[in-house]
């Protein structure tokens, strides 16, 4: 495999993520950080709608074949989004971004998809704002990997 391949693959990976793929592929491949980051936001960008519409069809398929999913998956939805919708209304988009742009272990494109899906966000809105949300993790994380003047050489 190739170094851009395995740069996209770590990227769209869990956990590792961006913040992960960037460092790697200057460090280790020798990209530019033009290269590493238009690579790893693509990699990262990748598992957004697959996770959102996997987690949709999962839920449904457990509540209809599984009682005790079905129970459990009801309370969890019924009590998040009683409790937090009125806040995920006003501050929703915003907490999808700021979760998934903030570059810190567990925040990233796995965790704010997963977020979504639990408080019931619009597909659309989810993945615009998670996306958008990878495109600013990852110029920060390129800041800090290059040196702050140095990112755009």
């Amino acid at each position: 495999m190739t170094n851009e391949l395995w740069t996209i693959i770590i990227s769209a990976s869990p956990i590792v993520e961006l913040r992960g793929a960037i460092p790697i592929a200057i460090g280790a491949f020798q990209f530019s950080p033009l290269k590493a980051y238009a690579l790893s936001v693509l990699g990262n960008l990748l598992p957004i709608a697959p996770v959102l519409l996997g987690l949709r069809f999962f839920s449904e398929y457990l509540m209809h074949h599984n009682y005790y999913a079905h129970q459990f998956l009801t309370w969890l939805f019924e009590k998040t989004r009683r409790e937090h919708t009125r806040k995920f209304e006003v501050w929703g988009s915003l907490a999808l971004f700021l979760f998934t742009a903030i570059p810190l272990p567990l925040t990233g494109a796995w965790s704010a998809s997963v977020a979504a899906f639990v408080f019931g966000v619009d597909f659309g809105k989810a993945v615009t704002f998670i996306s958008l949300g990878v495109l600013t993790a990852g110029v920060i994380v390129l800041a800090l990997t290059t040196g702050v003047g140095n990112f755009l050489i």
